[in-house]
């Protein structure tokens, strides 16, 4: 029985009480917080991580898991589900590689879920247009977008929202319950050499009210959408799956453009935080992902969940162990580490800076009951 299910049955009581408001005391409904404190260190660190499935097969290197062109894991077996008692994770992210047809991806997803004591986060990179894992698989029949950018164009948002309610209805079919979409970034850099007709559009304003209405749609098919790449990879010239990509605007440049999508959202979002540098607005060149300084600059930061952009990339392997790179993004306060460089190593490392008071228990807390919060909403 999953450790969240007892929300669901108290709400349910609660609903379904038919004794008189005189006499019956209603069930207590469980907070992020009362659920959180049921967990156990190890299970709380664990909730911070989002991994690939083949993360969970310890036989295989970290270059066999990133590599697009090896075989991917299309199903649990016994040994990931031993893995996830070793390394319980909060969630996972599905590839490509990972995804060969209809039915293998809503029996693998439903597997996933079922061999985690928690629910999951299950997740995937369906932007619409040339990201898009499951609509660019010839063995699903699904809506193809040529572009963000093109809907964009229409400059109308209902098309946005249209784009992000169609995917996020066949998300849902196969099992998914969270997007790293819409990309909200304004397309300013003509050389940028990775987001280009990823985003909506170069101009701000229309980036923002596109990017709002697509998570919205997302959202209406229960879908838990993710804004990124804050704080903004439009500007830049590098890609940060090699390099760490750098934006020399000001603070105030990026309030009065980069930012503003990812402050047109008013619903539940989360936010992915890219391996950005802003070396005019803090000084150095830490990437945003683990910058306290720039993670403050998110809208509403402390009720948004914050995730990192996968720490296997160049941008921080070159610069940082697995552990010290997932320790320095709790510690500038994001919430969730994506694909960290070795699964074993980063939460090793996290589950030690706890132990010794590196990140204290109260700061696990505040990721956690987050984490909790929005699967709440979205995971069960």
């Amino acid at each position: 029985m999953k450790t969240l299910l007892p929300i669901l049955a108290a709400l349910l009581l609660t609903a379904c009480a038919s004794a008189p408001a005189s006499t019956a005391t209603p069930a207590p409904t469980e907070t992020p917080a009362s659920t959180a404190a049921t967990l156990t260190l190890e299970q709380k660190v664990g909730q911070l991580f989002i991994v690939r499935p083949d993360a969970l097969d310890l036989t295989l290197s970290q270059e066999t898991i990133d590599d697009p062109r090896a075989d991917g894991v299309t199903r649990v077996t016994d040994a990931m589900r031993e893995t996830l008692q070793q390394y319980p994770v909060g969630g996972i992210c599905q590839f490509g590689k990972n995804i060969e047809s209809p039915s293998q991806l809503a029996r693998f997803n439903k597997d996933l879920q079922a061999a985690s004591a928690t629910p999951l986060f299950i997740t995937v990179d369906e932007e619409g247009g040339m990201v898009a894992r499951l609509a660019n698989n010839d063995a699903f029949d699904l809506p193809r977008y040529a572009s963000a950018a093109a809907v964009g164009a229409l400059g109308d948002p209902e098309n946005a929202r249209a784009m992000g309610q169609t995917i996020g209805v066949y998300l849902k079919t196969y099992g998914f319950n969270m997007d790293f979409a819409p990309d909200a970034d304004v397309n300013t850099n003509p050389d940028n050499p990775i987001i280009g007709e990823r985003a909506f559009s170069s101009d701000a304003a229309t980036a923002a009210q596109m990017a709002a209405a697509a998570a919205e749609g997302l959202r209406q098919n229960g879908i838990l959408p993710t804004l990124k790449h804050f704080p903004g990879h439009g500007d830049t010239a590098e890609d940060s799956h090699t390099d760490l990509a750098v934006t020399y605007k000001t603070r105030e440049e990026l309030e009065t453009c980069e930012l503003l999508p990812f402050a047109a959202d008013t619903g539940l979002h989360a936010v992915m935080v890219g391996h950005i540098a802003a070396p005019n607005v803090i000084g150095s060149d830490t990437p945003a992902t683990l910058s306290a300084e720039l993670i403050a600059m998110i809208p509403d930061a402390e009720n948004t969940l914050i995730v990192t952009d996968s720490l296997s990339m160049d941008a921080i392997t070159k610069a940082y162990t697995p552990g010290e790179a997932a320790i320095q993004a709790i510690q500038a306060g994001c919430d969730v580490l994506l694909m960290p460089n070795s699964l074993p190593e980063a939460y090793d490392a996290v589950l030690a800076a706890v132990q010794n008071g590196t990140i204290s228990e109260a700061r696990l807390d505040q990721s956690v009951n987050k984490i909790l919060h929005y699967k709440q909403q979205f995971a069960m």
